[in-house]
């Protein structure tokens, strides 16, 4: 068994805007079905944790820590998986201390060093998504999504049951996390995968494809924003590849 084991690179998930580490829970049954071992982090503010919300830095500076809590076990380059913002984090993590074995952005900004997820988004040729509409910015500096809009935007291709367990869950986003430029970037030094989600409303698309170019190699499915529930067995065994890849 240990051979197998060893064999095997664990996988940290990171969520995106308003997620948490729940958004992952059918995801990580599926890869422990396949014995694959995986971690969710909370980011600062989101899902369980009880830190206050943060900014860019923070968030990167939480999947840091757990990074450098596997490297102290020995663990080494794991698979790095980003949803949607989440990819920016990635990004960027993945540029500091122990190494990363690989980078998957799920429907996620795959973005360089000195982008952010605003300024890509200005960059690129103009598509409306579904979640604009559903974004309610509050006084604090952070937002909160509309769950009757929110549910077309994120969710489309997933179960009604699937849907409300969700919403019942997110959480207000700093709208800094979304203003504040990378200081660093893995994507071009670290093997990548971009799966386009072609039925998504919520990264349009067109912007999924330019991002995915920056990538070593590309997986298109056919579904809403969020893969890890609309299409948990595909999203694992992408995750499974590179999981398996030799060292």
């Amino acid at each position: 068994m240990n051979s197998h084991h060893d064999a095997t690179r664990h996988v940290v998930l990171v969520h995106g805007a308003w997620h948490g580490a729940w958004c992952f829970s059918a995801l990580q049954a599926e890869l422990d079905r396949r014995g694959i071992p995986s971690y969710a982090v909370d980011l600062p503010g989101h899902g369980a944790s009880i830190e206050a919300l943060g900014d860019l830095a923070t968030d990167v500076a939480a999947v840091r820590s757990l990074l450098q809590v596997l490297a102290d076990r020995g663990i080494a380059d794991p698979v790095l998986v980003g949803h949607s913002y989440g990819g920016a984090v990635i990004s960027q993590a993945a540029t500091m201390g122990p190494g990363v074995g690989s980078l998957i952005y799920l429907a996620a900004f795959a973005l360089e060093s000195g982008e952010s997820v605003m300024s890509a988004l200005g960059s690129f040729p103009r598509h409306e998504v579904e979640l604009g509409s559903a974004i309610r910015m509050r006084d604090d500096g952070t937002s909160v999504l509309d769950p009757s809009v929110a549910s077309a935007a994120l969710y489309s291709s997933c179960d009604e049951i699937t849907v409300e367990a969700a919403l019942s869950r997110l959480t207000p986003q700093p709208m800094a996390t979304m203003t504040q430029t990378l200081t660093g970037s893995a994507l071009g030094s670290v093997l990548s995968t971009y799966v386009i989600c072609s039925q998504d409303r919520a990264v349009h698309p067109v912007h999924q494809e330019l991002m995915a170019r920056r990538c070593s190699q590309t997986v298109t499915f056919d579904t809403d924003h969020s893969p890890f529930l609309s299409m948990i067995e595909q999203t694992a065994s992408v995750i499974e590849q590179h999981a398996r890849q030799q060292r």
